[in-house]
């Protein structure tokens, strides 16, 4: 890590996580860079990691400095502008440096398109937990990307979560899973303190009751071999009273719910690829 360059363009929530993350894991700063587009963003983020950071109103040739010579560069902006900043910094690219977008909607030919001939590319999709060290991130080389140079886009993205590799016509599965999938998270809390609240519970209380218990049994999913389904069948017991609230989220079509809810997700993904195509 300590050998590889890195840039990330644009340092919003999910870049910065990443950012942030390779940081805590042992890179050294003097082989990290970043643009910013505001020149308070970009002197608040120099004071807080130490990185060389420059920032696009103070200088309209920033992403184009801070690529070069560069190993990895992050994409980081929104999924509107992806390829136009693809599109930015082609001339200022080495061939060899991998271009990793871990934008929403924006595939990998339309940023092959947008990048010189042959140029390594890796798409990306992470999700928020990230941003404390337990996000899960897929990774899709592109055909230039060799098998050493996705092992380095790995190695970085692995100091903020876990990483899984799956082909493009995959990542709208991801996306309906795990890109989407913290929200569900939440919802599933704010429903459990309202149904507290229902039964009588305060506000506060039923917020802590949530809150703890979906923390809680999210650690217990943490190692590699958990089960969740084995874990549901363990605290439900024949004919109690977690038995009963199953059968009957079960009767309601929970799981129907929560599968429509991810396909309603990829589904937008797709369009998104559609309405960043750069054609």
């Amino acid at each position: 890590m300590s050998e590889t360059t890195l840039t990330f363009l644009g340092a919003g929530s999910m870049n910065g996580s990443i950012l942030r993350g390779v940081l805590a894991g042992g890179a050294d700063p003097a082989d990290v860079r970043a643009t910013t587009r505001s020149a308070s963003s970009a002197a608040e983020l120099r004071r807080e990691t130490g990185v060389t950071v420059l920032a696009g109103e103070e200088d309209t040739e920033a992403n184009r400095k801070a690529v070069a010579g560069a190993d990895v560069v992050l994409l980081g902006v929104k999924p509107y502008a992806v390829l136009d900043l693809a599109r930015e910094i082609a001339p200022a690219l080495e061939p060899d440096t991998v271009v990793v977008s871990v934008a929403a909607g924006v595939a990998l030919d339309a940023l092959r398109k947008a990048l010189p001939e042959g140029q390594p590319v890796v798409r990306c999709m992470p999700n928020t937990p990230s941003s404390v060290g337990r996000g899960v991130l897929s990774v899709t080389p592109g055909e230039h990307t060799t098998a050493e140079q996705l092992g380095v886009v790995k190695t970085v993205l692995s100091s903020v979560g876990t990483v899984v590799e799956v082909p493009e016509h995959l990542i709208r599965a991801v996306t309906g899973v795990s890109g989407s999938g913290p929200a569900y998270v939440f919802y599933l809390a704010e429903a459990m303190q309202r149904a507290g609240e229902q039964l009588g519970l305060d506000t506060d209380t039923a917020r802590v009751l949530a809150k703890e218990t979906v923390s809680g049994a999210g650690v217990l999913l943490s190692p590699e071999d958990a089960d969740p389904a084995a874990l549901r069948r363990a605290v439900t017991s024949p004919g109690g009273t977690t038995e009963q609230a199953i059968t009957t989220f079960d009767e309601k079509g929970l799981r129907d719910i929560i599968a429509a809810g991810a396909a309603a997700s990829a589904a937008k993904g797709d369009e998104m690829e559609q309405e960043y195509g750069g054609e």
